[in-house]
């Protein structure tokens, strides 16, 4: 038996719990609300927002034991991914990212879920794989650790822009070109910081695209779904289920794509509208006058 620590007590934090005791492994949980660590843990599973990793690990001491990051986001203040950013706090981890389309409530209630692990190198990333499947909740492993984050971060900012489209009314097949177009996007970024193009294809990348944008049980989508029926941004956050991580990833991703010349409208769209300087009315306009061509370049 495995001793895991979850940190964090939130809706995906306790999914995690959950679904890794299925898997005959002991839980024990840190958070603010339970600060004390148990003396032995073989692993901890990092289920806190990404704006908060920094600070989070900064107070434990994570040492060699393997670090599973379950945040999908960038760090703001430095553009770093959560790897990143455990290397400046916990650089003796072995860390791993874990995601995918899983929603929290799917997997307490034991609904079929399958995700992906990336890991320092395929073989290690595979036993933690195996370790911690169960026969509802599918772990498939990777060494591709900037493909699954990138794709985990960045889906969360167009899922915001079809919950927008949703609540502008533009209809389904506004958002099948916008989640497509929003995928290319995505593929194009992280080519360029080194991804693979199977690892964006996969359950990390399409897959946890594909459900974060088309239902209300996103809080991304959630969000940009209220924005879009002009509430304002903060009514909107107020009225969140949670932290909506896209609205505080689509700055940083805009700004990091602008500075390696990668073309990403539908980002910056975002960026601009969270931010509160345009809306979308005026982006969407933008978007459909941008010059017509070739669709795959």
């Amino acid at each position: 038996m495995t001793k895991l620590t979850i940190i964090g007590d939130g809706a995906w934090g306790k999914a995690l719990g959950f679904v890794f005791a299925k898997a005959g492994h002991e839980i024990s949980i840190w958070s603010r609300k339970i600060p004390t660590l148990p003396k032995i843990t073989d692993a901890f599973v990092a289920a806190v927002p990404a704006q908060h990793m920094h600070e989070v690990l900064a107070k434990l001491d994570i040492g060699k034991t393997p670090l599973i990051s379950a945040a999908k986001g960038i760090e703001r203040s430095s553009g770093k991914l959560m790897a990143e950013v455990a290397q400046e706090v916990a650089p003796q981890a072995e860390f791993y990212a874990i995601s995918g389309p899983s929603f929290a409530a799917d997997v307490i209630a034991g609904l079929p879920t399958a995700v992906t692990l990336a890991g320092p190198n395929f073989a290690l990333a595979m036993n933690w794989a195996e370790q911690l499947s169960t026969s509802h909740f599918r772990i498939y492993p990777s060494d591709d650790v900037k493909g699954v984050e990138i794709g985990g971060a960045m889906k969360n900012v167009l899922a915001i822009a079809c919950g927008i489209c949703e609540g502008q009314g533009l209809g389904e097949s506004a958002r099948a070109s916008l989640v497509t177009r929003g995928f290319a996007e995505l593929s194009r970024y992280a080519r360029a910081q080194g991804a693979k193009t199977e690892t964006l294809m996969g359950l990390s990348g399409f897959g946890d695209l594909m459900l974060t944008c088309s239902s209300t049980k996103s809080r991304n989508f959630a969000y940009g779904l209220a924005i879009g029926r002009g509430v304002s941004l903060a009514e909107a956050m107020a009225g969140s289920r949670g932290v909506v991580e896209g609205a505080y990833t689509a700055g940083v991703a805009a700004k990091l794509a602008q500075a390696k010349s990668i073309d990403m409208p539908i980002i910056a769209a975002v960026a601009a509208i969270v931010d509160g300087r345009s809306n979308p009315r005026d982006e969407i306009a933008k978007l459909l006058a941008r010059p017509v061509r070739a669709e795959h370049m």
